[in-house]
């Protein structure tokens, strides 16, 4: 079973006491497709960052995939029950990450029943508040050893597209705050052999933050690792 039939399964009531405080009309909303954005706000430091990534990614996922793909993000308080049915869920931002007693509990309830985080950094930068005080989140929640690097060969990096020589650089990473280092590695946490929190220093949010109508400048397409992202959150 993929993780988006299993979360499918969780929110057609199949969870029990798990979705029992679901608000009415979170199915409905999203019953005639296969995928919606889902953006995790939190009391703590600033979640509402990157406005335009969303769209771009949505779009990325109509122009390659199959999928039906809503096309409006949504927006849902990670301390809100409605969280616990989305197939891939995204949280960023640059200052301090703390989550409060319900905010923990439905990350830890998401994760561990089958659930898939993209946790971006804004800052791009490894010793920041942003990085510092979330992987503090993740050792309290998970334990001190759960955030491992992801080896090259992780069959994120083939999903969908092939992305031979592991994550893709961003032109962020390499003049950050006061950080010189590129990040050639992302970092996650396995439940069961399944993904369910990919952390990255690399400031995907920024990278994939334009107008879309400057896409066609673009080289090469970089959300096209986006499109690998939500392909693996779908399927493992």
């Amino acid at each position: 079973m993929t993780r988006a039939e299993f979360l499918r399964l969780l929110a057609g009531g199949l969870g029990g006491a798990l979705l029992a405080g679901l608000p009415r009309g979170v199915d409905a909303a999203t019953a005639d497709y296969d995928f919606w954005f889902t953006r995790l706000k939190y009391d703590s430091g600033d979640w509402d960052v990157d406005q335009r990534m969303p769209s771009n990614v949505i779009t990325a996922l109509i122009d390659y995939t199959n999928l039906r793909v809503d096309p409006k993000e949504h927006v849902v308080a990670l301390a809100d029950p409605a969280m616990l049915s989305a197939p891939f869920c995204y949280l960023a931002g640059h200052k301090l990450v703390e989550f409060n007693p319900a905010e923990r509990r439905n990350f830890e309830n998401y994760v561990r029943n089958g659930g898939f985080v993209l946790v971006d950094d804004c800052n791009h930068d490894i010793d920041g508040l942003f990085a510092k005080s979330f992987e503090q989140q993740m050792a309290t929640i998970f334990g001190n050893t759960a955030l491992k690097k992801l080896s090259n060969q992780h069959p994120l990096y083939r999903s969908f597209f092939k992305f031979a020589d592991g994550p893709p650089a961003t032109g962020m990473e390499l003049n950050g705050w006061g950080d010189d280092l590129v990040h050639d590695y992302l970092k996650g946490i396995d439940i069961d052999g399944r993904l369910g929190v990919l952390y990255s220093n690399k400031d995907y949010g920024c990278e994939w933050d334009y107008d879309w109508r400057n896409k066609r400048f673009l080289a090469e397409d970089n959300t096209r690792f986006a499109v690998n992202i939500v392909m693996y959150a779908l399927n493992a």
